[in-house]
């Protein structure tokens, strides 16, 4: 299925769209560029960046080989940038979550350079955003980078950007620790939700977290790493009763930190329980940060281990790294 998939974009990539011609493309071409990623950006709902990624990138050198021939008119090149700075941070994201992280590192940086050129504050904060995401990863707090980012998304029109840039924002300073500013965050984050002004149509990069169901579980989420089991618990629980099961990693993901919360609570059992699903749920994905989080899960579960439900968590066999080529 996977595979299917992965062939099934990459004949979405091979050419570009009927209105491009020599040295020229016009509006309604870029507008078939841009629902073209759109549709390619839903596969990161699926499968994880290891899958991912290759595709992703594919999209990146076809736009700067395109943006390279110039002859544009000045609004379409600016859409262009703007277009190759989204999907530098797709590409970036996949590699991050493969667990590539110089590859990442370089799209991040690639993409906030291309968002500055093209005068997209907003995408420019993403870039932020995601920097600082990534290098959480590895235990390094960067809480000037969300601070800027939230500057950007404090001054941006549109509700969905607000609300992506103070989630992500929230859970930055949740891993830092910064209770005050965490629920501040996550505050300002539910105002763009409830925000009705019409600022145009959301960006497509940010419109998949501009909704009840995303901020309950960055909500359980930062509740959980700030351990205040009661409040991840009771955002977590309801949020993975509508969570459906094909968003594997990213469920995968989120069980890991209601399994945290339960534990912080006493809970043993019923967190290894959660456990098992988590594992259940990311054995066949390609992305290295559910490993990560078992791994730390199992970390916590070990003192436990005489009790049963523990005890047949660490009998079954644990995550396999995913062989995918660097």
């Amino acid at each position: 299925m996977k595979l299917s998939a992965e062939l099934a974009a990459t004949s979405v990539v091979a050419g570009l769209p009927s209105g491009v011609s020599g040295d020229k493309i016009g509006a309604t071409s870029v507008d078939e560029l841009r629902a073209s990623f759109a549709r390619l950006r839903l596969l990161d709902d699926q499968l994880g960046g290891g899958d991912t990624f290759r595709v992703y990138l594919s999209e990146v050198e076809n736009l700067a080989a395109l943006l390279k021939r110039g002859g544009f008119a000045t609004p379409v090149q600016r859409e262009l940038q703007i277009l190759f700075a989204e999907q530098t941070q797709q590409a970036g994201w996949a590699a991050f979550d493969a667990g590539w992280q110089q590859k990442a590192t370089s799209l991040f940086e690639r993409s906030f350079e291309a968002a500055k050129e093209a005068n997209s504050a907003e995408l420019a904060g993403n870039a932020l955003a995601l920097r600082s995401y990534q290098l959480l990863s590895n235990g390094t707090l960067a809480p000037e980078l969300t601070d800027k980012s939230l500057m950007i998304a404090a001054d941006t029109v549109h509700p969905a950007v607000k609300s992506l840039l103070y989630q992500r924002g929230a859970w930055t300073y949740a891993v830092a620790g910064r209770v005050g500013q965490t629920a501040e965050a996550l505050g300002r984050a539910s105002e763009a939700l409830a925000d009705s002004a019409a600022a145009g149509p959301a960006p497509d990069w940010a419109a998949w977290a501009h909704n009840p169901l995303e901020l309950q579980i960055m909500t359980g989420r930062c509740w959980s790493v700030l351990h205040r089991p009661i409040r991840a618990i009771t955002a977590l629980e309801a949020a993975m009763g509508q969570y459906d099961d094909s968003h594997a990693r990213d469920k995968a993901l989120y069980l890991s930190w209601l399994a945290d919360a339960y534990l912080d609570a006493g809970e043993v059992e019923h967190a290894a329980v959660v456990a098992g699903r988590a594992l259940d749920l990311a054995t066949n994905v390609a992305s290295t940060r559910p490993r990560e989080r078992f791994a730390a899960l199992l970390g916590r579960l070990e003192p436990h281990k005489t009790v049963a439900e523990v005890g047949e968590l660490f009998v079954r066999s644990p995550l396999d790294p995913v062989q995918v080529g660097s």
